[in-house]
This record gives C-alpha cells, sequence and structure tokens, in this order.
C-alpha cells in the first residue's frame, strides 16, 4: 500500500513540474534572435536588424523614430491641462 502511495505521488509531482515548466529561450516576440537583453525590461537595438520581422520599408524617419524610444513618447493626455 505504501508503494503505491509513492509511486502515485512521484508520478503526481512529474506531472505537476512538467505542467508548470518555463521555456528555456522564451524572448520577446518583437525581437530578433539574440537581441533580448537579460533582466525586468528586455531591450533591443534600434534598426530593423534588431527585429523579428523585416518592414517593407525603412527610411529615416523610422529610423530616428526607433533609436529615439522611449524618449519620443508623449505626455499623458489632459494630465496638467
Amino acid at each position: 500500500m505504501l508503494l503505491k502511495l509513492i509511486t502515485a505521488s512521484a508520478i503526481g509531482y512529474g506531472l505537476y513540474r512538467y505542467a508548470t515548466r518555463q521555456p528555456e529561450t522564451a524572448s520577446p516576440v518583437a525581437f530578433a534572435t539574440g537581441e533580448a537583453t537579460e533582466g525586468f525590461a528586455p531591450v533591443r537595438n534600434a534598426g530593423p536588424d534588431a527585429m523579428a520581422s523585416d518592414p517593407k520599408k525603412w527610411d529615416k524617419v523610422d529610423e530616428a523614430s526607433d533609436e529615439s524610444f522611449p524618449a519620443s513618447d508623449p505626455p499623458a493626455a489632459g494630465r496638467f491641462t
């Protein structure tokens, strides 16, 4: 009886560990392979080479906007009006 209980517990624990496992190489979707930095908030380099998908067109305005992010974010609407 004890052997059956130990076996059932071991199988249950194995299934629990399998169901709650974390992916080993989880990277943000918008980042190209190897572009995500370690830490709480991953960061990627600017430019189309650092993106996971290639943009159809990429001009100097797109490049400047990508390089300035997040400094280009506008302030919250109605905060100081």
